[in-house]
């Protein structure tokens, strides 16, 4: 196959076609950029990729190479989320927004505060069984949960917002 054109190994007629686009950040921004493609009111003049891909080089940064541990003191969750470099970054770029967006959509209330090493993420629950997902969820699926992924990565791509 090396060395071949991608219409040499394309599917043709009615066989199935593969629907994942390889990596998940290359996936990502090729699902972004059809949108943007199909939608004839996108002011191409403002669209900024890089910004998009920067963005989800810290969600990969952060989801494969940040350090979380976890204490529980009554009703609070406190994450204590590390890294170094291009990690601790990405920790600063995304728990602060993060935490802000899971306060909006509950049950919990979170916030978070910037440590030299990273971040403090907090999960305050008013009953025991929020307190229970939100510890069987830990950091990194509380950082996962939320469907407010997508339009943001639009918004972003749109050049609507800062990473």
């Amino acid at each position: 196959m090396a060395g071949g054109s991608h219409e040499a190994h394309a599917l043709h007629g009615d066989a199935p076609r593969p629907e994942e686009g390889g990596q998940s950040t290359f996936a990502a921004i090729a699902e972004i950029v059809a949108l943007l493609e199909e939608d004839p009111d996108t002011d191409w003049s403002t669209v900024d990729i890089t910004a998009l891909r920067e963005h989800l080089v810290d969600m990969n940064s952060l989801m494969l190479n940040a350090k979380a541990t976890t204490t529980v003191e009554g009703n609070t969750i406190r994450f204590r989320v590390e890294g170094e470099g291009a990690v601790l970054r990405a920790i600063q770029a995304m728990v602060p927004a993060h935490a802000a967006e899971l306060d909006k959509s509950g049950p919990w209330s979170t916030s978070a505060e910037l440590t030299p090493e990273g971040a403090i993420l907090l999960v305050k629950s008013a009953t025991e069984d929020d307190l229970e997902k939100a510890r069987a969820l830990g950091f990194f699926g509380l950082m996962a949960k939320g469907s407010h992924h997508q339009p943001h990565h639009l918004a972003m791509a749109r050049g609507m917002m800062g990473h």
